[in-house]
């Protein structure tokens, strides 16, 4: 059983930055791979990013690639979403997943462990 925690959402403005953190606990040893997903009012939970357990394999979506920066501290057990530049579209639950499966997915079924989900708001 892995568990997973948030933090770091919040209220910001367009253009600004935030960073959020997923630090896991339990059996971590087990997990190949972690994502962020996210889940805005009225609409699926979408993939934003991946990384592989060694950290050399990462993955984007479209919307976004150059903006955001996903990396992983294996001696912590976290793994860090760097977001920059922030749209109002952004605005979401955002949460975090593990896999003990699959190394690197978009794949919502590929993680069999997720976070409670930590809130970004994005003003204009």
């Amino acid at each position: 059983q892995v568990r997973l925690v948030e933090s770091g959402g919040g209220l910001v403005q367009a253009g600004d930055s935030l960073r959020l953190s997923c630090t896991a606990s339990g059996r971590t040893s087990g997990i190949r791979g972690r994502g962020w997903f996210r889940q805005a009012p009225g609409k699926d939970r979408e993939f934003v990013a991946s990384i592989a357990r060694s950290g050399l394999s990462v993955d984007y979506a479209d919307s976004v690639k150059g903006r955001f920066t996903i990396s992983i501290d294996n001696a912590r057990n976290t793994v860090d979403l760097q977001m920059n530049s922030l749209k109002p579209e952004d605005t979401a639950d955002y949460f975090c997943a593990a896999s003990d499966g699959v190394g690197l997915t978009r794949n919502i079924g590929g993680y069999n462990s997720w976070g409670q989900g930590t809130q970004v708001t994005v003003s204009r």
